[in-house]
């Protein structure tokens, strides 16, 4: 067989496998998210109607100290995991998720102390949110054998983060913040906020009677359709 005839049907052949495995992945992730009735879902706490973990899932582990509130969508390659590592008894539910969250692609969620994350938050991708670190206190112990600190973390509602923000151990953010790409949190973050850097601090905050101050530079109306879900 002449050498341009043979690479010819190496071409096709590649291109043709290339489209089935193509093909394959569409196929599994439009069927293959976990939903509440599916048995991957029922090994959580709880998952709520209409909600879903999309595929492929990330790194996913004590499910039993989960739940996930209704109409809540965690994106691909989401990592969730409760207990320092799978199998850890834990005294009840750690990380909570409310209803209608949306949770961005590559997003890890750590928690095995508690972690609440209230109503219509959204998140871009690649957010980092844990209630635990390793101490550095012990001179005489390297960081990472250090026994944990662990503090409560609540991201409340209606908030939205943006890509790469890390929320870390005692994080206690308010009710509609926005969180710059980039950032790193800790501590309490007022309700009307908008924070960033590292670490993050406040830049705009809403004041009643005279709105967001400083102003924004353009105002944008929501449509009452897109409002209502």
């Amino acid at each position: 067989m002449p050498a341009n005839l043979t690479a010819e049907l190496r071409r096709r052949g590649r291109q043709v496998i290339a489209e089935a495995i193509r093909a394959s992945w569409d196929w599994a992730s439009a069927r293959a998210a976990i939903g509440p009735d599916d048995r991957r879902g029922r090994r959580f706490a709880s998952m709520g109607a209409g909600s879903c973990i999309a595929f492929p899932p990330g790194a996913v582990f004590g499910e039993e100290y989960i739940s996930i509130g209704a109409q809540t969508m965690i994106g691909p390659s989401v990592s969730l995991a409760a207990g320092f590592a799978p199998g850890e008894v834990l005294p009840g539910v750690v990380v909570a998720i409310g209803d209608r969250c949306t949770i961005g692609r590559g997003t890890s969620i750590v928690g095995r102390h508690r972690i609440v994350i209230e109503d219509d938050v959204t998140t871009a991708p690649n957010i980092y949110i844990t209630d635990h670190n390793h101490a550095y206190n012990d001179l005489g112990i390297p960081i990472g054998r250090q026994w944990l600190s662990e503090e409560p973390v609540r991201i409340g509602a209606g908030s939205w983060l943006g890509t790469g923000v890390v929320v870390l151990p005692g994080t206690d953010i308010g009710r509609h913040v926005a969180v710059a790409a980039g950032a790193v949190v800790r501590g309490t973050v007022p309700d009307n906020t908008v924070v960033a850097g590292v670490p993050a601090r406040v830049v705009r905050r809403y004041v009643d009677g005279d709105g967001w101050q400083p102003p924004l530079r353009r105002e944008v109306t929501t449509p009452a359709w897109w409002a209502e879900g």
